[in-house]
């Protein structure tokens, strides 16, 4: 990914919306594109698109008949956002491409920060899990299908 204005692409951000809705709404078992879609506010053709990609990566797993769909190849706490990102965008990396360290000193210089930058970048996306994702929904206080809301009486 390159980042334009630090901005993340909006087929990594619907890609993170997804994984987060299998994980969080059917415990990231076969989840249909459709509901995904309507939940997430993701159109259903994109969706398809992403999870190709999402596929090819070994980040989901796809069934075919009325019980399939689209579900987690790995455990949610196994996928990170970064592993989502370079299925998707490519590497993240705030220096140009072929950037070496050749060319005038200032170029030397300000590419070794950039590939600094791109590291801890790419630190901060490896440390967040779709499963720490589900935990924040729960702290903000969603709850998942399924689940009842204990009374409490006092």
């Amino acid at each position: 990914m390159h980042i334009r204005g630090v901005k993340l692409s909006k087929k990594g951000r619907y890609a993170v919306r997804a994984l987060f809705d299998i994980a969080f709404n059917n415990e990231g078992q076969p989840t249909q594109v459709k509901d995904i879609a309507e939940r997430q506010s993701i159109p259903a053709r994109f969706l398809e698109q992403i999870f190709q990609d999402l596929k090819r990566a070994g980040i989901v797993a796809s069934k075919r008949g009325p019980q399939g769909g689209y579900s987690l190849a790995r455990l949610p706490e196994r996928i990170s956002l970064g592993d989502v990102v370079r299925a998707l965008e490519g590497a993240i990396a705030l220096a140009e491409d072929g950037a070496t360290d050749k060319g005038p000193p200032s170029r030397r210089v300000t590419d070794a920060v950039f590939r600094d930058l791109s590291a801890s970048i790419q630190r901060c996306f490896d440390d967040v899990s779709i499963s720490d994702i589900c935990t924040r929904a729960e702290e903000l206080g969603m709850h998942r299908p399924g689940t009842q809301r204990q009374a409490y009486v006092i």
